[in-house]
């Protein structure tokens, strides 16, 4: 970004009286705060015109909803299983599960475009790639250990993944 767009931004947040003023091109991110602090806070003042650059804060938390446990989960009369939406639809001893290495963002294909890696009913080799993590903007390819056929896809495309939970099963 050039210098004359970044005053040209930095006017723009000082006369509108926001807080904040993000913008993002291709690669290249600007971010712009104010600090509003009250002036007898301030350590030192700054002449009219110049910048002063605040402390990145963390954007508040926002409240998540409880984990239901399983065992409060009413129970299908036919089976004893549980009935949470959320579910896995393979039954827990149906063939091998791959499960996240990592923290991230799961997706079935390498553009949001492109065919995914697989489908249920596909057969896999050892080490054919099944989907991709994606985390701290590094996309990392999940291979398969097994060879056999994907049974089922555990997760949504473009869902938050947690280490350790189950992706994909292979049978």
């Amino acid at each position: 970004m050039d210098l004359r767009k970044l005053k040209t931004l930095i006017e723009l947040v000082q006369e509108s009286g926001i807080a904040e003023l993000e913008v993002t091109e291709g690669e290249e991110r600007v971010r712009i705060t104010r600090n509003f602090a009250p002036a007898a806070q301030a350590p030192f003042s700054h002449p009219p015109g110049a910048i002063a650059y605040a402390p990145a804060v963390a954007a508040p938390m926002q409240p998540v909803a409880p984990a239901i446990s399983p065992a409060v989960l009413p129970a299908t009369p036919a089976t004893g299983a549980s009935t949470h939406p959320t579910a896995p639809a393979a039954p827990a001893d149906a063939g091998h599960r791959i499960k996240s290495p990592m923290v991230g963002t799961f997706y079935r294909a390498a553009s949001p475009g492109a065919k995914p890696f697989v489908e249920v009913g596909d057969t896999v080799a050892v080490g054919q790639t099944v989907c991709i993590i994606e985390a701290m903007k590094l996309m990392n390819e999940i291979e398969s250990d097994r060879a056999g056929v994907v049974k089922a896809i555990l997760c949504e495309n473009g869902q938050a993944v947690e280490y350790g939970q189950p992706l994909v099963v292979i049978e």
